[in-house]
């Protein structure tokens, strides 16, 4: 007879960063259940003082709050909570905003994934039932619509929606491989993590969720940002193209690639001439150089789109955590440091 070999469970870490979720903060520090061994909470310069509440209403044994003295925006928060877990043990590390729209109820779900081996990152999707959309608010629904293809686009990974969704987990494995000095800290944070993971041929899950909205305020200034991401997106993209097709390996598709890129706007410009030339002279265009114009910007869409078709399918399906190295005893530090940390206290038992 054959006797089941049960893992023993992960060490999970909860990091929660914190600017202005006073009001919220408790109710999501009591809805946390008892398989997480570790909560992080990070006062991002907060001018609510939330990290002092915690410190002193939270009786949780769990619950650390680290200080910055300079805001660094939610990705440099996460990623303080990041090296904190990481350096106490974690194994899994979990990313749960403050303000109560994410239900610590979720977090099993969240780390079965990674802790049997099916993936490395997991993402919340808040798109996945119907009429969890219609509920959304119409500013973040906008928002959230035009995100997705630009994030596939710079990330690579085609199957996933709700890329700003900041509900994740981690391996901590693949939390150590992270370049994370080079990981934008405020709201581009969850698009360039993903950028990361690609980077890393990280196993990436979607995983369906509903989100709550309440009375809570977003700080973010959509006139702002929409720039910063698109800029952001257009420089991840060039990076992944340069190192999947050119750097890390040459294959057919950087041939496609390069084919589309020259054939499409070379007959773009011959068609446009050609266009020209016939417009002044009042001389209709022949069919020469109909076809020569025409031909290039036929094969270049072809070829650009075999190219899309190779990308889709090159999305990475196995996890790389655990074939990444293990780091013990002096090693288990992370690879960041910390920047304007003040303190790390923990809550009063």
């Amino acid at each position: 007879m054959t006797v089941a070999r049960h893992s023993p469970a992960p060490v999970v870490a909860v990091v929660i960063p914190c600017f202005r979720v006073r009001r919220h903060i408790l109710g999501v520090l009591a809805g946390i259940g008892p398989e997480v061994a570790q909560i992080w909470v990070i006062d991002d310069a907060c001018p609510e003082a939330t990290g002092a509440l915690v410190l002193a209403e939270c009786t949780d044994a769990r619950v650390a709050v680290v200080q910055h003295e300079a805001n660094q925006g939610v990705g440099g928060a996460v990623l303080t909570g990041y090296q904190q877990a990481l350096a106490a043990g974690a194994e899994v590390i979990l990313k749960l905003d403050g303000d109560g729209q994410m239900d610590p109820a979720l977090i099993p779900q969240f780390v079965a994934p990674i802790a049997e081996g099916r993936a490395d990152y997991v993402k919340g999707n808040r798109f996945h039932n119907i009429e969890d959309v219609r509920a959304m608010p119409a500013s973040r629904l906008l928002g959230n619509a035009a995100l997705p293809f630009l994030t596939k686009l710079s990330a690579g990974y085609w199957h996933m929606f709700d890329p700003t969704n900041g509900y994740t987990a981690i391996a901590a494995r693949v939390a150590r491989a992270l370049p994370a000095g080079k990981i934008a800290p405020r709201y581009f944070f969850e698009s360039d993590m993903l950028f990361r993971l690609g980077t890393l041929h990280a196993c990436v899950l979607d995983l369906p969720m509903q989100a709550v909205y309440g009375d809570e305020r977003s700080n973010m200034n959509l006139l702002r940002i929409v720039p910063q991401f698109l800029g952001g997106h257009l420089r991840n993209l060039g990076k992944r193209v340069f190192y999947n097709y050119f750097l890390r390996g040459f294959s057919v598709a950087s041939l496609q690639l390069l084919l589309g890129l020259a054939l499409l706007p070379f007959g773009t410009a011959v068609g446009v001439a050609g266009w020209w030339a016939s417009w002044k002279s009042g001389i209709p265009a022949t069919t020469g150089t109909v076809i020569l114009a025409a031909l290039p910007v036929l094969l270049g869409v072809q070829f650009l789109l075999s190219f899309l078709s190779f990308d889709m399918a090159a999305v990475p399906q196995r996890p790389v955590g655990p074939l990444l190295p293990p780091r013990d005893g002096a090693e288990a530090t992370p690879l960041f440091p910390l920047r304007g940390v003040a303190r790390c206290s923990r809550a009063a038992a």
